[in-house]
């Protein structure tokens, strides 16, 4: 979809999406889809600051941290449109999709030591193999998988959480998945009658805005699973009476 300005990174080696490429600058190919990652990287920093500040453990940490590398190797792919950068936006998906399996699953494993290294071992793999081999389709399949097989664990936390708040956060998860994969699948399937309108509606820039709420509410709603099973009595707080993250209130021995 190419736009009035030259490009500063030279041919594009990487899948399009349905944005006119370089129209505010030739030094971002896809401007939407590129600023529109923003808001999952605040969201992720103050993610981030709650679980250090209430010294949660540091798989909240990391997990939030993987979704502000995941959102700027998004930002690159957008900006770029260059295949490498593509795949610094695709292979630190299939990794964080192994860290929520591992925050989700961990607690039954009863050979702890081995899924962490296990997830490691498999996560370089795929990230050796990817750059080899350059999936297409195939990635795409393998992301879905992953992201199938962590569903019956969050249902398993969502029907044993009795807190009506926390509740609420799982169902914003659920609602801002159906919504963004709506946004993703219009602007994938639908480009060529999109383009004709007067006004794109930027379905992929509103797909990252969603997922950036997405992994907000999936990993508060996991801190307050993980800080029930703790026994921190954890609670779901509003700041200014909207916006949710979670207080706990460790024993005086932890």
């Amino acid at each position: 979809m190419e736009g009035g300005l030259s490009s500063f990174w030279g041919p594009v080696t990487a899948a399009e999406w349905c944005e006119k490429n370089y129209v505010y600058s030739s030094y971002i190919a896809e401007f939407f889809n590129t600023i529109s990652n923003v808001p999952c990287i605040l969201l992720a920093l103050i993610g981030l600051i709650n679980a250090l500040r209430q010294r949660f453990e540091k798989r909240f940490s990391v997990l939030h941290v993987s979704n502000m590398i995941l959102a700027i190797g998004s930002m690159l792919y957008h900006a770029t449109l260059q295949h490498m950068q593509q795949q610094g936006d695709e292979t630190p998906m299939v990794w964080e999709m192994l860290l929520y399996f591992y925050i989700l699953y961990s607690p039954d494993w009863h050979y702890r030591s081995t899924m962490p290294t296990f997830l490691f071992l498999y996560g370089v793999g795929f990230a050796m193999a990817h750059a080899l081999l350059r999936f297409g389709i195939g990635f795409k399949v393998h992301y879905v998988i992953l992201c199938l097989l962590c569903i019956p664990r969050m249902y398993k936390y969502y029907i044993y959480t009795e807190d009506a708040s926390a509740k609420r956060l799982a169902k914003l998860y659920v609602a801002t998945l159906f919504l963004g994969s709506i946004c993703w699948l219009a602007d994938r399937l639908f480009c060529k009658e999109i383009s004709g309108w007067y006004f794109n509606p930027q379905g992929h820039a509103l797909w990252h805005v969603l997922m950036g709420f997405n992994s907000y509410f999936a990993n508060t709603f996991l801190m307050f699973c993980r800080a029930q099973q703790r026994e921190w009595d954890p609670k779901v707080v509003h700041f200014l009476g909207f916006f949710p993250y979670i207080k706990i209130q460790k024993p005086k021995s932890q």
